[in-house]
C-alpha cells in the first residue's frame, strides 16, 4: 500500500526529526532594535498577573530579516519590560512573522503571540528603514541613518515571558490551566551599528502599540545576530486573572469571550 501521509509516523522518523531540529547550524539575522521609555502606567496596564513592571518602563521593538536558504523570513516583536519573581525580562505583545511555519512552533510550543504580518528591513547606503505591518497599517516604523559602529557585546542571555493556553471549546475561558513560560534566549552578535533616527507608532485597532508612546528614546541599533532559545513552564496561572488579557492574542476580541454560534457547532 502506498504511504498514507496523514497516517502515523514511526518512532524512527520522530526521533530523526527531533535530532535534526536540535542540530541546526547558526542562523544569522539582520535587524533593527529600538528601545525607549514609555508611560509607566500604560506599561503596567498591559502586564497580566503574575508579571510585574520592571524598574524602568521600557519598550523594545525588534524588526529582523533572516536569509534562510530558499525561505527568507521576516520576524518582529514589540515587547515591554517586565519581571517575574527575581527574573527581569520582556513580555511581547505582538510578534509579526511573514510565514506560517514561523508561527506554528512558537505559538503552540512556547505560547508566543505570533501573527502573520509584513516585516521590512531596508538599507540604502547609510539610510535605514524598518517596519512592522498588518492589515495594511505599518504600526511600527523605525527610520534613520547609520552614524557609526558600536563595540560588539558579549554573548547575552535574555528572558521572554509567554502565556500558553487553549481557549475553551464552549467559549467559557480555557481548556485546562494556563501556564507561564520563561523562554531563555542566548544571543551572539557579529556586527553592530548605531542608528540616529526616530520611531513612529501608527494607530491600529488590531495592533494598538500607539498606546505605548516614545517618551524618551534610549537608542536604535542595526546588527547581525544569532539566537537560540529554551523554554520552561515555571507556574500555572490563575485563569480568571489572565482572561481579561487574552484579547491581546487575537484581532477579534470576541473570539475568546463569546461561545461558538449554535449553527456552527459540530461543523468543520
Amino acid at each position: 500500500m502506498a504511504r498514507v501521509r496523514y497516517g502515523a509516523r514511526g518512532a524512527a522518523e520522530i526521533a530523526a526529526a527531533r535530532t535534526t531540529s536540535g542540530s541546526l547550524p547558526d542562523i544569522w539575522s539582520t535587524g533593527v532594535v529600538a528601545v525607549w521609555e514609555s508611560d509607566p502606567d500604560v506599561v503596567a496596564a498591559v502586564l497580566p498577573p503574575p508579571l510585574k513592571p520592571a524598574p524602568r518602563p521600557l519598550v523594545r521593538a525588534t524588526i529582523s530579516k533572516v536569509d534562510l536558504p530558499g525561505y527568507p523570513l521576516g520576524a518582529g516583536s514589540f515587547s515591554v519590560a517586565a519581571a517575574h519573581g527575581g527574573v527581569e525580562g520582556w513580555y511581547p505583545l505582538v510578534m509579526p512573522m511573514t510565514h506560517e511555519r514561523a508561527l506554528t512552533g512558537g505559538r503552540e510550543v512556547f505560547g508566543e503571540p505570533k501573527k502573520l504580518g509584513e516585516v521590512t528591513v531596508e538599507r540604502d547606503g547609510l539610510v535605514v528603514r524598518a517596519s512592522l505591518a498588518r492589515h495594511g497599517i505599518a504600526f511600527v516604523e523605525v527610520r534613520g541613518a547609520v552614524s557609526g559602529p558600536l563595540p560588539l557585546p558579549e554573548p547575552e542571555r535574555r528572558t521572554d515571558f509567554y502565556f500558553k493556553f487553549l481557549p475553551a471549546v464552549d467559549g467559557s475561558g480555557f481548556d485546562g490551566d494556563p501556564v507561564l513560560v520563561h523562554c531563555e534566549r542566548r544571543e551572539r552578535v557579529r556586527a553592530l551599528e548605531r542608528i540616529t533616527g526616530d520611531v513612529v507608532l501608527r494607530e491600529s485597532m488590531y495592533d494598538p502599540v500607539a498606546d505605548l508612546p516614545v517618551r524618551r528614546l534610549i537608542g536604535i541599533t542595526l546588527g547581525e545576530k544569532t539566537t537560540d532559545q529554551r523554554g520552561r513552564v515555571v507556574e500555572r496561572v490563575d485563569a480568571d486573572a489572565l482572561l481579561p488579557y487574552v484579547h491581546q492574542r487575537y484581532d477579534d476580541p470576541l473570539q475568546i469571550h463569546d461561545g461558538p454560534p449554535e449553527t456552527a457547532r459540530g461543523s468543520a
